[in-house]
Order: structure tokens, then C-alpha cells, then sequence
């Protein structure tokens, strides 16, 4: 009786465990046709959206820890040109428990063609191989964005931000983390409150700021605002680039590097100036400010740093 009973009770853990770890799932298509716009909203849960062949929608949401229908109630909408699905917590204590966000996952399937928009009030958003205009929004996880043409909107409260192959404006902020950007084929206008900016082939005009880190922009291709109140600036301008801007830090040095044979009116000043490039003075001659022309002049190259020194070298 005694091994009956030990059996009995070893089945029913492991049938238990098995619940336990079960993945709970949602799955659902929709209608969409290349060109139109697909949306999701959802209460928590991370967010991946990947642009494919299909000529429609495929969402696949799970949970590795609860029933996703006693987690979330799903809605959702197609009409002509357009799908969405909204997901709406059940319980209003839900997004107190940190770990149910992070068990929720989306993986959506859409036309390579289509306009994303993504809203996520507990996770992570990754999109790629995107061909329209895409807006992201998350309040607790980060933002990466690859091989997507269009313009984006990315939002985060709660992460970093990474864009690779990107080919149009970017308008990217967070509050909780840094930004990374390469091989940006448009304008780029970023804004981080904590943490470093680095970009790495960005064509257009760049807008940074950083209120917590440094800042390095390699292969600039147009105009360059940067500024940080925490961290050093680095900027390198791609060769034949004389657009100028304005660079400077309240935390730390700033060095830029210019291609010497274009034209550019040098406006400096620090706790020190050094340039490695020809420049014909204007002015009075200071260790602490530079005033001069680049070849013959044209636009202006203004350098500033209240917590380093400056550096003007040659590509």
C-alpha cells in the first residue's frame, strides 16, 4: 500500500511540474495586404515584429508561467488596409507582479510593406525587415530596430536603444539608457537622460543629447548638435563634409575630427584649444578660445566645454 501511495504521489508532482512549466499560447491571423498599417497595443509583454512574404498577419503570443487568457483579454480588428490587435490586462493588480510582463511574449508576422505601430506598457520591442513608417512605444524594456525603411518614432521609459540599417529620419528618446545607431541612411534626432549616445555612419543632420554619458559620432555625413552634461563628445565628419555645427560638454573634453581640404569658420573655446589642422586666426590669439577660418571659411564649426579641453584634429 505504502508503494501505491509513493507512486500516486510522485505522478501527481510531476504532473504538476508539467503545468507549471507549460507554455501557454495564442495564435491568430488576419488580413493585410502589402501597403496597409498594422497595429498592436498591449498591457505588458515584449513585441517582436518581423516583415516576411506573407499577405497577412501572424501573431503568436505565449506565456511560459499563466494562461494568457486569464492574463489578457484580446481584441481584434481588420478592414480595408489596415489590422490591429489590442491586448487588455483582466486583473487590474496585473502589471504589479514585475515577472508576468516578462513571460508575455509577440511574435507577429506582417507584409515586408507595411506601416507598424507598437505600444507596450511592459517589455521589449524588436522590429525588422520593414518597409513603411513605424512608431514604437514601450514604458519597461528596450527598443531594436534593423533593415527597416521608413520613418521612426521609438519611444522608451525603461531601456536602451539600438538601430542598425535604418534608411530614413529617426526621431529616437529614453530615459533609462543609452542609443546605438549604425549605418543610418537619413536624419537623426536623439535624446537619451541616461545613458551614452555612440552612432556610426549616420548621413543625415544629427541632433544628440545626453543628460548621463558621452557622446561618439563616427562618419558623420551632415550637420552635427551634440551635447552632453555628462561625458566627453567625440565626433568624426565623413571626408568632403563642411557642414559645421555646434558641439559641447559641461562633463568632459570635446575632439572633432575634419576632413582639412573643406572650408569651415572654427569657433572654439575650453579649459584649453588645440587644433592639428592649418587654421588662419581671427582675433586674439588664446589658449583658452579659437577663432579662425578652415580653408577659406564657410560654415560654422562651434566647439564648447566648460569641464575639458578641446581638440581639433585632421581625418
Amino acid at each position: 500500500m505504502h508503494s501505491v501511495r509513493t507512486v500516486t504521489i510522485a505522478a501527481a508532482l510531476a504532473a504538476a511540474a508539467w503545468v507549471a512549466g507549460a507554455e501557454s499560447r495564442v495564435e491568430k491571423t488576419l488580413r493585410l495586404s502589402p501597403g496597409g498599417s498594422f497595429s498592436i497595443r498591449t498591457d505588458f509583454g515584449s513585441v517582436r515584429v518581423l516583415g516576411s512574404d506573407r499577405p497577412d498577419v501572424r501573431m503568436v503570443a505565449t506565456s511560459d508561467r499563466e494562461d494568457l487568457n486569464d492574463l489578457l483579454s484580446f481584441r481584434y480588428d481588420e478592414g480595408a488596409g489596415s489590422a490591429s490587435i489590442v491586448a487588455v490586462k483582466r486583473h487590474p493588480l496585473s502589471t504589479l507582479f514585475h515577472f508576468r510582463g516578462k513571460a508575455v511574449r509577440f511574435e507577429i508576422e506582417v507584409p515586408a510593406k507595411t506601416r507598424v505601430t507598437v505600444d507596450t506598457s511592459g517589455g521589449a520591442i524588436k522590429v525588422a525587415s520593414l518597409q513603411g513608417n513605424t512608431k514604437l512605444e514601450t514604458s519597461g524594456g528596450g527598443i531594436d530596430v534593423r533593415d527597416v525603411a521608413g520613418e521612426l518614432d521609438a519611444h522608451t521609459s525603461g531601456g536602451a536603444i539600438t538601430l542598425s540599417h535604418v534608411r530614413g529620419r529617426c526621431r529616437v528618446d529614453t530615459s533609462g539608457g543609452g542609443i546605438r545607431a549604425e549605418e543610418v541612411d537619413g536624419a537623426m534626432d536623439a535624446e537619451t537622460s541616461g545613458g551614452s549616445i555612440r552612432f556610426d555612419g549616420v548621413s543625415g543632420d544629427i541632433h544628440a543629447h545626453s543628460s548621463g554619458g558621452g557622446i561618439s559620432i563616427n562618419e558623420a555625413g551632415g550637420r552635427v548638435e551634440a551635447d552632453t552634461s555628462g561625458g566627453s563628445v567625440q565626433v568624426a565628419f565623413k571626408r568632403a563634409n563642411a557642414r559645421g555645427g555646434s558641439i559641447a560638454s559641461s562633463g568632459g573634453g570635446v575632439t572633432v575630427s575634419v576632413d582639412p581640404a573643406v572650408g569651415l569658420s572654427i569657433d572654439a573655446s575650453g579649459n584649453s584649444v588645440q587644433a592639428d589642422v592649418p587654421i588662419t586666426v581671427r582675433g586674439e590669439i588664446s589658449r583658452r578660445h579659437l577663432q579662425g577660418l578652415l580653408g577659406g571659411g564657410g560654415e560654422t564649426l562651434r566647439l564648447r566645454t566648460s569641464g575639458g579641453s578641446v581638440r581639433i584634429r585632421a581625418l
